[in-house]
């Protein structure tokens, strides 16, 4: 199963409240918007993705119960991004003030910022090119840290706000630098 895409705006351009409420609809779906406005319909996910997802997400959840400085979310968590985007990333983190000076109101829909990291695990149904293009989309709504990891070619693509993209072979582990600080995920766990 492939991601699809939708192009509804020549008949309507969802409002952030009707993409909301579109998804609160057709929550057996996951869906994203990119910033043209066009609709992602995005398949579950496999075992050894789904298996992966979680090896990234608990360490991350981890490192920050024990530091406390943000909060960690998982990949049904909406965010709106400052191009208009709804995104999902795998697993994403939010620094502390960031996410206080949200109303309440605001952290019970889709965020309506971009995480300050984003991590992608690229799954059989994801496309290289468009999830790379997601990542720079992250980067260029200001996240500062993010990864596409890829799995079965054992490959990670890092992306760093105002820097090239890096790509590692086979590495055993991976630092949150000043992002997220004295956080390492173990990739030999991911692999």
């Amino acid at each position: 199963m492939t991601q699809i895409t939708l192009n509804l705006n020549p008949i309507i351009k969802l409002t952030e409240e009707q993409f909301y409420q579109l998804c609160r609809e057709n929550s057996d779906l996951k869906l994203e918007r990119n910033a043209k406005g066009e609709l992602i319909v995005m398949p579950p996910t496999g075992g050894e993705t789904g298996k992966s997802n979680v090896k990234v997400i608990v360490p991350l959840a981890i490192w920050n119960e024990q530091t406390e400085l943000g909060e960690v979310f998982d990949s049904s968590t909406g965010f709106t991004l400052p191009n208009k985007a709804d995104r999902s990333p795998d697993a994403s983190w939010v620094e502390k003030s960031r996410w206080e000076g949200l109303t309440a109101e605001q952290r019970e829909k889709f965020i309506p910022l971009c995480p300050d990291f984003v991590i992608e695990i690229l799954s059989p149904s994801d496309s290289l090119k468009k999830t790379q293009e997601k990542m720079q989309e992250y980067i260029d709504n200001g996240c500062r840290l993010g990864w596409l990891i890829r799995r079965k070619n054992r490959e990670v693509y890092i992306y760093r706000l105002g820097k090239e993209v890096e790509v590692l072979q086979s590495p055993q582990t991976l630092s949150g630098e000043n992002v997220l600080p004295g956080f390492t995920l173990n990739l030999q766990r991911v692999w």
